[in-house]
């Protein structure tokens, strides 16, 4: 007898369930007085419809408005002097005297060291004797020329006029080795560390000392591929270092690689920077700015884009009705975002609510309450 009731039990809650669920048979419907579920659901289905279909989707408006973008790069460099040079020994020798002193300022020819040039001096004295000996030869044929006497020969004038030419040059020669015997500045500029002392003996080809011309500096940075639109000859660049802490240092763009690195995807370029204040030294590292403006371009919030499979978009109200208008995003900084589009500038658009529109749709637009009694 229980197990009956447990069926007939089991079986009334799954009556019930289904009644709930898909409503009760029209035949059981008839029979207990009630109308059928698909008359009494049908009216509250088209009610319910029409409803949906005037209802106005409440979205926030705004006027489509141009600005222009600032495009700012931020990369890291490093200088070295725009005037520089290396000093090489031209000659091997003994130092005998030395003028070098790291960071002392020197104009171009002022002397740094001198080599031992005893052998030089001694060559010079000897080529100045006989080119002394070959004027005089020279002088005394021609006297002997001018006085009528036929004992010198036309040749013998020649060679001694030949005898003369090659003894200077000889001359000059000597000159130039003992000048080689003293190193001088190439350039104007402050001198570095070098480790050469009075009694060292240099070989031809030795590093003696740089020379660095600081009033310029030659920064060094790379671009990437992104910002080559604002590589151009003459562009202003800011400049700043660690060391001066809140100081910014001018420069301007001289010369950019035509060509793009092809594991970096980025360009070399070149600015200068001017130091004529002496604070800056080569081989420091810099944080590089530029920046520049665009022409005004239609900016709109980022809750205003939407995606479909054509792209991106933004909705354009017009009389209370949607259209949608793609976009060619441009730009992004925080929430705004600078696109290309064909709507108008001042045109309403949907600023936020947008994801839930369709084409055609009706919208009213959010009204914000202004105090405790609106």
């Amino acid at each position: 007898m229980k197990k009956l009731i447990v069926v007939l039990l089991s079986l009334a809650v799954l009556a019930g369930a289904y009644v709930i669920a898909f409503g009760a048979p029209e035949q059981i419907a008839q029979f207990w007085g009630g109308a059928p579920a698909e008359e009494t659901a049908a009216p509250r289905g088209r009610a319910g419809g029409a409803r949906g279909q005037g209802r106005a989707t409440t979205v926030v408006l705004a006027p489509l408005e141009e600005r222009n973008y600032s495009l700012v790069l931020r990369t890291v460099g490093s200088a070295v002097s725009l005037g520089r040079a290396e000093v090489i020994a031209s000659e091997a020798g003994e130092v005998v005297d030395s003028a070098l002193r790291a960071n002392k300022l020197v104009e171009k020819g002022e002397v740094l060291l001198r080599l031992d040039d005893r052998t030089e001096r001694l060559s010079l004295e000897i080529a100045q004797a006989s080119r002394d000996q070959a004027q005089e030869t020279v002088s005394r044929y021609q006297g002997l020329r001018i006085n009528g006497t036929s004992v010198v020969t036309d040749v013998a004038l020649s060679e001694a006029e030949v005898a003369l030419r090659l003894a200077e040059a000889n001359v000059g020669l000597a000159e130039i080795a003992l000048e080689d015997r003293t190193i001088v500045a190439p350039i104007s500029g402050r001198l570095g560390l070098s480790e050469v002392n009075i009694g060292d003996r240099l070989s031809i080809g030795d590093a003696i000392v740089t020379v660095d011309d600081s009033t310029t500096l030659l920064a060094t940075f790379e671009v990437p591929e992104r910002s080559i639109a604002l590589l151009t000859e003459g562009k202003p660049v800011f400049v700043s270092t660690p060391t001066y802490a809140g100081r910014i240092f001018e420069g301007q763009i001289t010369a950019f690689d035509s060509r793009l690195d092809s594991v970096t995807r980025s360009a070399t370029v070149q600015a200068e920077i001017d130091n004529s204040e002496g604070l800056l030294l080569s081989g420091m590292t810099f944080a590089i700015r530029m920046s520049e403006e665009t022409d005004p371009l239609p900016v709109v919030p980022a809750t205003a884009i939407t995606w479909d499979r054509s792209g991106a978009g933004i909705w354009v109200v017009e009389d209370g009705s949607t259209s949608r208008a793609p976009v060619t995003i441009r730009y992004r900084n925080g929430d705004q975002v600078w696109v290309e589009t064909d709507a108008p500038v001042g045109a309403q658009i949907v600023a936020e609510g947008a994801a839930k529109l369709r084409e055609g749709a009706q919208v009213a637009e959010a009204r914000t309450s202004e105090g405790p009694g609106a």
